[in-house]
């Protein structure tokens, strides 16, 4: 959320927060701006939405999708420099950042590669060691937070295809982006059934699942997120801020 940039909007962010029970805000790198995150932490307070900083690679015209190869210094100090724009601006409205969670080919990087997910969670931890990270379950990133012994949750996607080792299907292949809501709301409730990622050759993935993820740039991500979580309310589950 809060990837709109100036006068560009992205997403319908006053319309989710009613929503969802947590929010990862752009940091400004691969989208949003300081005035765009101040307006979206203020609704996200309002409406007792926890906020997570989202960073990603600095990369406006790609929307952060594009995969950049850092070394380890500069890739914390990516880190850090975004959570600490999360961190003052969400103090300066009255609020604070409660979670971090990597944003586009940083998240993606990270969960192929333990190095990439430990430096950048080693960089945010070193500034906030209690702050809570939203692995992609089964991934690089799950195994390295569990190896920090770190505050984390188990993240899984409603509106992305996973490939056999629990990574993301790359965007360029069909059938990688779901936007059917009804469809990415069944799949999640058979994987929270099963306890397992679905991918999309029918593989089942045993993992922790405590938190469901929706990108808000989507055309159907409202009604995604409606049904979602209507489906999830009826079959009994709660939905909170963590």
């Amino acid at each position: 959320m809060g990837e709109s940039f100036g006068p560009w909007p992205m997403g319908n962010d006053a319309a989710l927060l009613d929503i969802v029970s947590s929010a990862n805000i752009a940091c400004g790198f691969h989208a949003g701006d300081p005035n765009t995150m101040a307006r979206t932490m203020r609704q996200a307070i309002r409406k007792s939405v926890a906020i997570g900083a989202h960073p990603g690679f600095d990369d406006l015209q790609g929307f952060g999708r594009r995969r950049i190869t850092l070394p380890k210094d500069e890739l914390a100090n990516l880190v850090i420099y975004q959570l600490g724009a999360a961190q003052a601006m969400a103090k300066a409205v009255g609020g604070k950042v409660h979670h971090l969670k990597l944003h586009g080919a940083l998240a993606n990087m990270a969960s192929q590669d333990a190095d990439i997910a430990r430096t950048c969670y080693e960089a945010a931890l070193s500034i906030d060691p209690d702050i809570l990270i939203f692995a992609i379950a089964a991934t690089e990133q799950e195994r390295v937070v569990r190896s920090l012994d770190c505050r984390w949750a188990g993240e899984i996607f409603a509106d992305r295809a996973y490939n056999d080792d629990a990574t993301l299907v790359d965007r360029s292949q069909p059938g990688a982006v779901i936007h059917d809501a009804t469809e990415a709301a069944d799949r999640i409730l058979a994987m929270l059934s099963e306890g397992a990622l679905i991918a999309q050759s029918g593989a089942r993935i045993p993992c922790k699942i405590d938190s469901i993820c929706l990108h808000g740039d989507g055309d159907s991500a409202l009604e995604i997120a409606n049904t979602l979580k209507s489906h999830l309310i009826s079959a009994g589950y709660t939905l909170r801020p963590y």
